[in-house]
């Protein structure tokens, strides 16, 4: 262990929060792959949206995004005839795309059907077949970092994830990424408000007493709908944090680190998600921020092998709910970008999106599965042949979606 080399890659980070077993950071290799989990499940299709079907409008009056119109910055971005980008991203991801360094792969996820946050966290960190015994003692990225015999893993988290668990050898260093959830109105603010109405002899008392619980009813929603939230991310660093951090992890994995897994929370919108505007175009917005800050700090030299994969547990319910938001579903959009990916695509197997296509007549249906779609990218980066590769994801063979 070089003190030095700890020391150089702790101020890369200043001021987070170093968690977990320290160790010497070794040299970059010749390939680098970063996997951003967004726990929550992230409304995949109004980000990457369906917006050439008549039936994402029908099934999304308020929330759904308008069609591609150069004069309405609220349209979506055209992708293709049928899908759209989110227009929060049109100064990060959109220039990505133009420049084909970024796919985009819909109907993707896991065969879990549970439904469960946890659960299905779980089955993607795990990468083992559904109905077997579960081995919570071997994660896939720690599989593969055995595969490739690499000594260079890190986890962005506040503890090592499940995916990273079992490795051979040392043990996988992690960084905590901190943020928190807070409430959009200020407790001395709520109090003043309260004591207008609650001091003033010619109000109503009925009226004071309404604001007071009014404030009061507010609080418990919003603590009801933070815990939800905070458990459904299980620690995970906010988009805003994201943001903030990304240029460091950039920095890190250009100069020492060439495997590595970072968690972003506050996904689960199931109330007030928002459209073109609100709570999920703004956590979007930060996303992609954060990872063109990511690829600008790597640089170009280290961008052209290195690939990026975005995964969520699920998707979301193709309709919106009576609350203007959407309820746990099944089949997500999954990202992968990087300097040399075959980008400016919408890739992997398709249906056209209707009632009747749907997963159990509610959400968007698997047709790719992760473990398929990860296995045939870390099999061209790497050159993983398939006996290696089995190891990382049993039972799977990789798709070849020509991605990298």
């Amino acid at each position: 262990m070089h003190r030095r080399d700890l020391l150089k890659a702790a101020a890369a980070f200043a001021p987070l929060v170093i968690a977990g077993r320290a160790f010497a950071a070794p040299a970059a290799g010749s390939g680098r792959l970063l996997l951003v989990f967004l726990r929550g499940a992230y409304d995949a299709a109004n980000i990457v949206a369906p917006v050439g079907s008549d039936f994402y409008h029908h099934a999304r009056p308020t929330i759904g995004l308008a069609k591609p119109d150069p004069g309405n910055p609220d349209a979506a971005l055209s992708l293709d005839g049928d899908w759209a980008l989110h227009p929060a991203l049109k100064d990060s991801i959109y220039p990505l795309w133009q420049a084909k360094q970024i796919a985009f792969v819909p109907f993707a996820g896991t065969d879990d059907m549970s439904r469960s946050h946890f659960a299905t966290q779980d089955t993607i960190e795990l990468g083992q077949p559904i109905g077997g015994t579960r081995d919570y003692r071997s994660g896939f990225m720690a599989r593969l970092a055995g595969a490739l015999g690499s000594d260079k893993p890190i986890a962005f988290s506040d503890q090592v994830p499940l995916c990273f668990q079992g490795g051979a050898g040392a043990a996988i260093p992690n960084i905590a990424l901190n943020g928190n959830l807070k409430s959009t109105i200020d407790p001395r603010q709520a109090k003043l408000i309260q004591a207008m109405y609650k001091g003033d002899p010619a109000g109503d008392e009925r009226l004071a007493n309404a604001v007071s619980q009014g404030f009061a009813t507010r609080e418990t929603v919003f603590k009801s709908l933070a815990d939800e939230m905070t458990k459904a991310s299980r620690g995970a660093v906010t988009p805003k944090g994201f943001e903030l951090s990304a240029r460091r992890i950039g920095r890190l994995m250009r100069d020492h680190y060439n495997l590595a897994f970072v968690d972003v929370g506050g996904w689960d919108t199931h109330v007030n998600q928002g459209g073109a505007q609100g709570y999920l175009a703004g956590r979007i917005g930060e996303l992609g921020r954060g990872l063109v800050g990511f690829t600008e700090e790597i640089g170009p030299d280290a961008w052209r092998d290195t690939t990026v994969v975005v995964v969520s547990e699920f998707g979301r319910t193709f309709r919106e709910n009576g609350d203007k938001g959407t309820d746990h579903g099944h089949g997500s959009v999954y990202w992968v970008l990087g300097g040399g990916v075959n980008g400016g695509r919408i890739t992997g197997p398709q249906v056209r999106i209707a009632a009747e296509t749907l997963n159990q007549q509610r959400d968007l249906p698997v047709l790719t599965d992760y473990r398929g779609l990860i296995g045939g990218i870390v099999a061209r980066q790497f050159g993983l042949r398939a006996e290696r590769l089995s190891s990382v994801f049993p039972s799977t063979k990789p798709i070849a979606l020509d991605l990298v």
